[in-house]
């Protein structure tokens, strides 16, 4: 895990390596110091040697001087490497989540893949600043400290060693207890952003059922699961202070009781000595209660690093090949069965075997969970089939280049999305080379050009965030001209037209088959009337194919579709 987050270091190894070396030498001069510190009692004050003490004096002035500025240093290279790793960590976790395919993704929540990039890069990134730095500067200034203390007196320089053990010990409990808290505590800031964001996009709903009492109970619980862990957390953190402090006032009260009577008997101790050793007592201390500071830190930012590398060490389930020409948009299913949980889970497809020509329109129809969409999906590879192949062109699909696969065929799921920024932004997703000519085409084709002319910016329009500034009806119309924008071998309409009128629904089909008659063109559908004209009609049931054929031949020969189109027909003649 340590060797996967320091590959993130990369352009910043010389700030990362420079912070340690100035926080070095930082805690040399401040070892330093207390000795001159010592011979200035000594040699010049008790003595009244004047210009020993100028002397003396100038030399602490230069060391201190010295250590302010390897403590600036430090600091300024410790934030510049620590910004940076967190920069690169955040770029390659975006970019690994960018490779994953839906199977990945659905592995992680939308939620948790935020706060990973966000909470817990932010977590790393303060601990890589305290390593580079404290971490360094603390068990330098200890040892060196612990040197210097056993140069002025071994004998008392004895008492630091007989605390150590104890401190030690009561660090690695509270460590050890503490860090599944802090695990536990960021599963639950992963469900209360999954709440947060789903209050927040769906509040039209919530507000429309009155549920905001249920949503503000929910989220009570959620943060005051994140409350009882943080206490917990915070409490057995809290030991550490008192333990600390119990070490430190026990090495003072020692050190003066038998320094004391040292220097009172002038047995092998001055007063300047004393006064250093009292220096090296504050600083060892100060050093273990930063180290114990530090242990708290990675015991936090562990749970979060573990998190972190998950999602770095991902794999993608799908794997592109090395064809990257698709020559025409014939689909052929062989076989094929799919799963969503893998081996031992229940077939979300089974034994699907179906062929589709080039430049066909082909319409599926199937009930709710009939698996309509999970097939379409199996064709720019959004996920792989458990068993069995998908052929396009000819060619399985594993064998395609991702890049190339996924270019030539376009769709427009379900769950249609347009991102914040202009109408031409979004479209230009389609082809980002796209001429204004193109675009303008294109809606024409999805029957948008006449509702964007009336908006006082026409195609330069801004969309909000998820396209909340326009109808269902537009968004759906504008997601259709952006993936005719690509111009692909194959085009998937996902129940695309479910919010448009009939009249539109119509006037868009009749754009394709005017338009673009050599792409093959799957429409999923719940109206009969979107796909009656189709060249094939595929009717799904339960993960299988149970008819296929013209309206004409389902209408004589499918019961499921002759029912579905009796009770659509008349619903239309009551209406």
């Amino acid at each position: 895990m340590i060797k996967r987050l320091a590959g993130c270091i990369r352009q910043y190894r010389k700030n990362a390596i420079a912070a340690p070396l100035f926080v070095t030498g930082e805690a040399v001069l401040e070892v330093i110091i207390p000795f001159l510190m010592a011979y200035l009692i000594d040699n010049g004050i008790e003595k009244g040697d004047m210009g020993y003490v100028w002397i003396c004096g100038g030399l602490l002035a230069v060391c201190a001087l010295i250590s302010l500025f390897c403590g600036v240093m430090s600091g300024n290279h410790a934030a510049i490497a620590s910004a940076g790793f967190a920069r690169n960590l955040r770029h390659d976790m975006y970019y690994a989540v960018q490779e994953y395919s839906f199977a990945n993704i659905d592995k992680f929540s939308t939620a948790s893949l935020i706060t990973r990039m966000t909470t817990d890069v932010n977590r790393l990134q303060m601990a890589f600043q305290m390593i580079i730095r404290i971490t360094v500067r603390s068990p330098s200034l200890l040892i060196f400290s612990l040197i210097a203390a056993f140069t002025v007196n071994a004998k008392l320089a004895l008492i630091f060693l007989l605390v150590l053990p104890f401190l030690a010990a009561g660090l690695f409990l509270i460590t050890k207890y503490a860090h599944p808290v802090f695990l536990r505590m960021f599963k639950q800031y992963d469900r209360l952003n999954t709440v947060v964001q789903e209050n927040l996009r769906g509040v039209r709903v919530v507000k429309t059922f009155v549920r905001g009492d249920y949503e503000t109970e929910k989220f009570k619980e959620t943060s005051g699961g994140i409350y009882r862990d943080a206490s917990t957390a915070e409490r057995l953190m809290a030991f550490n202070s008192p333990l600390m402090q119990i070490s430190m006032y026990t090495c003072i009260l020692l050190i003066s009781w038998f320094g004391a009577h040292l220097v009172a008997e002038r047995t092998g101790m001055t007063t300047g000595q004393l006064m250093s050793l009292f220096t090296y007592i504050q600083q060892i201390l100060m050093s273990l209660m930063m180290i114990s500071m530090i242990l708290v830190m990675v015991t936090m930012s562990r749970a979060a690093a573990q998190r972190v590398v998950e999602v770095l060490d991902e794999e993608s389930t799908i794997r592109g090949g090395s064809v990257t020409d698709v020559p025409d948009g014939e689909i052929r299913f062989e076989n094929v069965s799919f799963r969503y949980g893998g081996k031992g889970s229940a077939p979300a497809l089974s034994n699907v075997t179906l062929t589709i020509p080039s430049g066909a329109t082909v319409g599926i129809i199937g009930g709710t969970g009939s698996s309509k969409s999970t097939l379409v999906q199996l064709i720019p590879r959004l996920y792989d089939v458990s068993e069995g192949s998908v052929k396009v062109g000819g060619t399985d699909v594993r064998e395609y280049d991702l890049t190339a696969l996924r270019d030539a065929v376009s769709m427009v799921l379900q769950k249609n999305v347009l991102f914040s920024g202009t109408i031409k932004e979004n479209l230009r997703w389609g082809d980002p080379e796209a001429t204004d000519e193109q675009m303008i085409h294109a809606c024409r084709l999805a029957q948008a050009d006449e509702f964007i002319q009336k908006f006082p910016d026409g195609y330069d329009t801004v969309l909000e965030q998820g396209g909340t500034n326009v109808s269902g009806g537009q968004k759906q119309r504008l997601c259709i001209a952006r993936a005719l924008l690509k111009k692909p071998k194959i085009l998937i309409l996902d129940d695309s037209t479910s919010a448009v009128d009939t009249g539109t629904d119509a006037l868009i089909r009749k754009a394709f088959r005017e338009e673009i008659p050599d792409t093959t063109k799957l429409i999923i559908a719940q109206r009969i009337t979107s796909v009656q004209e189709a060249d094939m009609i595929v009717v799904l049931e339960g993960g299988a194919i149970t008819a296929v054929g013209t309206h004409e031949e389902l209408l004589r020969d499918s019961e499921l579709y002759r029912s579905v189109y009796r009770s659509q027909q008349k619903g239309g003649d009551e209406a």
